[in-house]
């Protein structure tokens, strides 16, 4: 399989620049990949396609405001500075984005808030917008979280043009989050309402939790035409033992298990035993999956509609088969289906 394979035309319009008004009343695309049969459903109809004992396995991270914007000293040139991770908690040391990268070099200054109350400084460059900051805030540490997320907006990928709304920070982020650490939400995760989790569980299915902190590695463009040759960025992954009794009492008794978006499947496949059952892990993870690809914990999926040539459509590909991947994006371009994160979802059995 070549990066070639993973091109197509998706016109502008299908990219959802605002979610759904309900949360599960986007639209779900069914496909079943023993038929190749596709059905046109609401989300909420996810209910009618599981059994008691079956799992959804939901990945629980939670993302933080992380984009800043700050002023550079002297210039006053505005600086956009997008948290990557945390490096050092004691230093205030962060991997971050600088926009425009070409203005900032190491030993500069830049200040945030109105009152200028935090300050970082430059020390270090990484990659070719990557930087190093070292935050100088007069504080503890949790007053220095704390004005963070006061200065940060919603971080909301870069093809949504418009302005961050208030709507945004509940709406980017899903209604499970518990561990924050994530740039980019799990978007398959932004779907499910209250109610819907609730009918799912009065119906007897059960729910295993994982947390993988979303980088932008997951945005990042596929540059080589070898697959084999493109590289992950890390990951920070958690699956306890709680999931894992979960995730495998189930597979023993050939129930579904479905990993509710690419992450968590991401998450699935990167701790897998000799025995094709779940390991706990706690760690990094680059896994990287793209057609061919034996999958051994996740029997279906929930995803979002993917961009033409992203690591994402590489794996629904190697999941669902990628003749018939192709012919269910076909569909959902001519059906007006929409893409990426705010977009409708596609249920794989």
């Amino acid at each position: 399989m070549k990066l070639s394979n993973f091109n197509f035309e998706l016109p502008k319009e299908l990219l959802a620049e605002y979610p759904a008004e309900h949360r599960d009343e986007s639209r779900l695309m069914v496909v079943h990949r023993d038929s190749g049969k596709i059905e046109h459903k609401m989300f909420k109809d996810l209910v009618d396609y599981f059994d008691e004992d079956d799992v959804l396995v939901l990945n629980n991270t939670k993302v933080f405001p992380a984009r800043l914007f700050g002023n550079k000293e002297k210039t006053g040139a505005r600086i956009e500075v997008f948290l990557l991770r945390e490096l050092n908690q004691e230093q205030r040391l962060w991997d971050v984005l600088v926009d425009p990268a070409r203005k900032i070099r190491i030993g500069n200054k830049l200040y945030f808030g109105e009152d200028e109350s935090l300050v970082a400084e430059v020390i270090d460059n990484t990659k070719s917008r990557g930087r190093t900051l070292r935050f100088l805030y007069d504080g503890s540490y949790t007053d220095f979280r704390r004005k963070l997320r006061e200065l940060g907006e919603t971080p909301l990928p870069k093809y949504i043009k418009r302005e961050v709304t208030p709507e945004d920070e509940e709406r980017y982020q899903t209604i499970y989050a518990k561990h924050e650490g994530a740039v980019a939400a799990p978007t398959a995760g932004l779907h499910f309402s209250k109610h819907l989790l609730k009918r799912l569980e009065i119906k007897g299915i059960n729910f295993a939790e994982v947390t993988l902190h979303v980088g932008l590695g997951t945005f990042n463009p596929v540059e080589v035409e070898d697959l084999s040759k493109h590289k992950m960025d890390s990951e920070e992954l958690v699956i306890d033992e709680k999931a894992t009794e979960i995730v495998n009492t189930a597979k023993a008794n050939k129930r579904k298990v479905c990993a509710v978006g690419t992450t968590v499947m991401r998450s699935l496949e990167s701790a897998v035993s000799s025995e094709h059952t779940l390991n706990t892990f706690e760690g990094w993870t680059n896994k990287f999956i793209f057609p061919p690809y034996e999958f051994s914990i996740a029997n279906c999926m929930v995803t979002n509609f993917h961009l033409p040539k992203s690591t994402l459509l590489m794996m629904i590909s190697a999941f669902m088969g990628h003749d018939l991947m192709k012919k269910a994006y076909k569909q959902a371009i001519l059906e007006g289906y929409r893409f990426y994160s705010y977009g409708d979802a596609m249920l794989i059995l």
